[in-house]
């Protein structure tokens, strides 16, 4: 499943432009929206200014590059976790492991090294910008995570590694995953950041519209 463009909300367009630029995309803005290419995937971020919550995206970058993109990262954005532990193994049957930084607009934003899509093209120098290959991952909150799961297994979409649960589930394969959670799960490794219940649109080329939740829409 390739995320080829991701539309969502942002508090504050010209602080996500600032951002994306730093973190080393392309980025147009005009005067609704911020652009921002993404190795093979395009976000497009509206002004919402009451929007709540946060939005979670996962970047997927090379493998191999795990070392060079933490270290490259941490000195353009203030990484998550703890004084002990900022790195994290995926879950069971994922064969990843991430760093989490913190992104613009209280965005919950993921580096992840997935070891099944084989070697990257080598290391990269810890000075340098990775090369992110794309959004492979986009949380989305949902009233009914285990309907959403079943909603999606009709439109040809599978449960990824693991069984989905009442508050979590990920749908999709290596290459690209929708993140079901329940509205009040807080993102991990925070302990104080919700999802955003504001409008998203994804377009996977899926042939037809699925309305996951109000102004949540997978095309």
């Amino acid at each position: 499943m390739h995320i080829r463009q991701v539309q969502l909300t942002t508090r504050s367009i010209d602080e996500t432009a600032r951002f994306y630029t730093r973190l080393g995309c392309e980025v147009t803005i005009d005067r609704e929206t911020a652009s921002v290419t993404v190795g093979s995937t395009r976000l497009v971020f509206r002004a919402l200014e009451e929007m709540t919550g946060a939005h979670h995206l996962a970047f997927t970058i090379p493998t191999g590059t795990f070392a060079a993109a933490k270290a490259w990262v941490g000195t353009v954005a203030t990484l998550l976790g703890s004084a002990d532990v900022d790195e994290f193994e995926g879950p069971p049957g994922w064969n990843s492991r991430s760093v989490y930084f913190e992104g613009p607009d209280e965005q919950l934003l993921e580096l992840i090294e997935r070891r099944d899509l084989g070697p990257g093209p080598g290391a990269v120098a810890p000075d340098v910008a990775p090369g992110l290959v794309s959004v492979s991952e986009v949380g989305i909150a949902v009233p009914d995570v285990l309907g959403a799961v079943e909603l999606l297994r009709r439109h040809g979409l599978e449960p990824y590694a693991d069984a989905p649960a009442a508050e979590f589930a990920p749908v999709g394969d290596v290459d690209g995953l929708l993140i079901l959670v329940s509205p009040g799960r807080m993102w991990f490794p925070t302990l104080d950041r919700t999802p955003s219940t504001a409008p998203v649109v994804l377009d996977i080329g899926l042939g037809s519209t699925v309305e996951l939740a109000p102004a949540v829409l997978l095309r």
